[in-house]
């Protein structure tokens, strides 16, 4: 509930979203919200330490993912019990690991935005990990070139 809040809010507390999501990495037993948590702690980190506005949105996109996740494993599911949730496209997951919505025409310009936003938190220089970020390099990918990449 707090997360929400920091949404839509104008002036939100970042070092308190940055403590929030902390919390999120370190208790979160589903590894789809802590991923996602994982990915927004430097965003959020950096928005608190500085006040730019490129930053800021960063972090509005970051806190949408992490809600999204959240409101997918919170949501009520009708029908089948216990089904698993529809699987995601190459193009789906590649958008929501580098925070750009889900159902707008992108330009490449927007990709490489965000993918530079992403990577800056993600270098295994500023601390990320390898792996995550050859898949963020691999999400640009799918994106910008979504003919060379077929559907798994």
């Amino acid at each position: 509930m707090a997360i929400e809040r920091l949404r839509p809010a104008d002036a939100a507390d970042w070092a308190e979203a940055g403590r929030l999501v902390a919390e999120i990495v370190r208790m979160s037993g589903d590894a789809t919200l802590r991923q996602a948590a994982e990915q927004a702690l430097p965003v959020l980190r950096q928005a608190a330490d500085n006040d730019d506005h490129g930053v800021t949105l960063a972090a509005r996109r970051r806190i949408g993912v992490i809600l999204d996740v959240v409101h997918d494993l919170t949501a009520p599911r009708f029908g089948r019990r216990h089904a698993a949730p529809k699987k995601l496209s190459r193009e789906d997951r590649a958008r929501k690991m580098l925070g750009l919505p889900l159902q707008v025409q992108l330009t490449c310009d927007d990709i490489n935005q965000a993918y530079r936003r992403a990577a800056k938190g993600m270098h295994p220089d500023q601390g990320g990990s390898a792996e995550a970020f050859i898949d963020l390099a691999a999400a640009r990918d799918v994106l910008i070139h979504p003919r060379a990449h077929k559907d798994a």
